[in-house]
């Protein structure tokens, strides 16, 4: 008898936490994320999901990126993402491209908060990745555009990485030959940098 009044107590223990199925992350960038010059297996999501897996066994990593993305095409994909794979954290890694394009930062700065509220309103720990440019585009330009990413962190509660290309951008080698993408030595270095961040949202969400 002891164990038949035992069994449902400890299938209430446990169905809770089989319900929250293995951990998942979704980033939403551009041909950065995307791994443009990359072979796929080198690829820093790839190379990220590897390493947070000795944590996190059984999480998976969904790069949801496509080459000259921008915040507007981003936000736009955003729902029908969340909807589909239900993530626990979102890596918004977004804004290069619309810098490249000059669009208004009013544009940039709106899009990346409206992705990350409307994530963290669905339950999502959110992790945004800056970006920044050449100071050719004017002093102006580039530091408001620079700013825009802790701004938006602070404003939504959201985790930061104030530059995604921090220790690759002025490193030989780490570079291909058109200035922006990373080349296949920096994957690593890239997916060190953003895991920092999402293990800490991962093991807050714990």
């Amino acid at each position: 008898m002891l164990n038949i009044v035992r069994l449902p107590l400890i299938l209430l223990v446990l169905l809770p936490a089989l319900a929250q199925g293995a951990p998942s992350v979704v980033i939403v960038g551009d041909s950065i994320s995307a791994g443009f010059g990359v072979p796929l297996e080198q690829q820093w999501p790839v190379i990220m999901e590897d390493s947070l897996r000795q944590e996190f066994p059984e999480l998976s990593v969904v790069a949801a990126a496509i080459s000259g993305d921008t915040t507007s095409g981003g936000r736009s994909r955003l729902p029908a993402l969340l909807s589909e794979h239900a993530p626990d954290v979102l890596v918004i890694a977004l804004g290069g491209n619309d810098a490249l394009r000059g669009t208004p930062l009013t544009v940039v700065e709106t899009n990346l908060k409206a992705m990350a509220e409307t994530a963290i309103a669905a339950g999502v720990r959110v992790v945004i990745a800056g970006m920044q440019i050449p100071p050719n585009y004017g002093p102006a330009y580039t530091s408001r555009f620079r700013a825009i990413y802790p701004a938006v962190a602070e404003q939504t509660g959201s985790d930061v990485i104030p530059f995604m290309l921090e220790g690759i951008a002025t490193v030989e080698g780490m570079m291909q030959e058109d200035g922006i993408h990373p080349t296949t030595a920096a994957q690593p270095r890239l997916a060190e940098l953003v895991g920092e961040a999402v293990i800490r949202q991962l093991r807050a969400a714990q």
